[in-house]
């Protein structure tokens, strides 16, 4: 509602946003991974120990995070093809979150840590509170209704910042006091080196292609760039959008990783695969029923975030073509997950490698050149379609070479 700049300038940080949020979905998956299998084991002094280094591992990315993003603002975001003004509001916002970085992490990774124990409720309810919060603040803090300042796109990640910080303080006095999962004795360094190995077993990989989807949102918005402020802002707005709809087949992914591994662990890899197939069915219903919803609802949904007629004629064009691959993109994400709880999380990098350089990519620069911003979205769409496909066959025969059976 500021306008078109600010909206493209918030487009333009959303791949940089989730791509620091990458590492620390990697980082946490590594830790939940880890930690549950030693829960299973019994030994609680090596719980403290995993869940007390995990957090300092985090607490030195986050730290490094920060240095190298307020010193790279502008290099990066001129890279996907931001400038003028809407570099000038970019460092506005980016400068802010930068700083706040360390607020970002510890949640990831603790909440990561609390599901380990089974326990999915709690880091749920902080996260919809830290959400809550944020929605609540950013109203007051970019229009300066009340008492508060008009602070812009500076408010919408103040407002950010501060609802994280009352997230970290939540999970760290639920680790601390009602798991008592943290050991509060001087490290040592042997055996923190050990834990950080464990977790970046699976914490790199994961990372790594946690990294890819960012990466390949900044190369398609670098792309999206050349057609103009408006078909940015489109993007940024139907990314968002499509956010919503992947967060469902994300919970799924989330609760799959344990049923899995702990079916897989059993030897009931008929039950792996009735879970997978059942999974992979909701993701193409649910990808389908949001693709007819937003093809009937395209120019409504677009008006609720723009007004510029520029602006919702380019978020109605992306509505009408690039959800059609969704429920593909589900039953990939949905494979990635399962992959990591078999422990196998090359395989899943390998099949975002697949995704990011052999499809996407040359897809979007293809429909680029054929059809415009048009051909860039059916080219991401139709990537989704393949990779999906490419997944479940992945799957499906790895599940089969390990002799499926009831």
């Amino acid at each position: 509602r500021l306008g078109a700049k600010e909206l493209a300038a918030m487009s333009f940080t959303f791949p940089v946003v989730f791509f620091f949020a990458s590492l620390g979905m990697g980082l946490g998956m590594g830790t939940s991974a880890v930690i549950s299998r030693v829960i299973g084991e019994g030994d609680h002094h090596k719980v403290q120990r995993l869940t007390t280094d995990s957090l300092i591992l985090s607490i030195l990315m986050a730290i490094c995070i920060s240095i190298f993003g307020l010193f790279t603002i502008d290099p990066i975001f001129q890279l996907l093809g931001a400038g003028g003004e809407v570099l000038v509001l970019i460092r506005e916002y980016m400068t802010i979150w930068y700083v706040g970085t360390f607020f970002f992490f510890i949640p990831m990774v603790g909440n990561n840590a609390i599901r380990a124990t089974g326990d999915t409720k709690t880091p749920s309810l902080i996260m919809i509170l830290g959400a809550g919060m944020n929605i609540l603040l950013d109203p007051f803090l970019i229009f300066g209704m009340w008492f508060f300042p008009k602070l812009k796109l500076a408010g919408a990640a103040l407002a950010t910042v501060i609802s994280r910080s009352v997230t970290f303080s939540l999970v760290l006095f639920i680790l601390a006091f009602r798991e008592k999962m943290l050991d509060f004795s001087i490290p040592n360094i042997k055996q923190t080196l050990n834990s950080w190995k464990q977790i970046l077993y699976i914490g790199i990989p994961s990372a790594v292609t946690n990294i890819m989807l960012p990466i390949s949102l900044g190369i398609v918005t670098k792309i999206v760039a050349r057609y103009g402020e408006e078909a940015v802002a489109a993007l940024g707005v139907g990314s968002r959008i499509e956010s919503l709809v992947l967060i469902i087949i994300m919970a799924l992914s989330i609760a799959l990783i344990p049923f899995i591994g702990q079916n897989w662990g059993a030897g009931k890899t008929g039950r792996v695969h009735k879970a997978l197939r059942y999974s992979n069915q909701f993701s193409l219903i649910w990808g389908t029923a949001m693709f007819i919803l937003f093809a009937l609802f395209a120019k409504p949904i677009a008006l609720i975030f723009n007004k510029d007629p520029k602006v919702v004629a380019a978020i109605i064009i992306y509505l009408w073509i690039l959800p059609i691959g969704n429920g593909f993109q589900g039953v990939f994400l949905l494979t990635n997950a399962s992959l990591n709880a078999v422990n196998k999380p090359l395989h899943s990098t390998i099949l975002m490698v697949i995704r990011m350089f052999l499809l996407l990519i040359p897809l979007a620069y293809i429909g680029s050149w054929i059809l415009g911003l048009k051909g860039v979205l059916a080219g991401v769409g139709v990537s989704n379609i393949i990779i999906g496909l490419i997944s479940y066959l992945w799957i499906t025969k790895f599940i089969e070479s390990r002799r499926v059976y009831a």
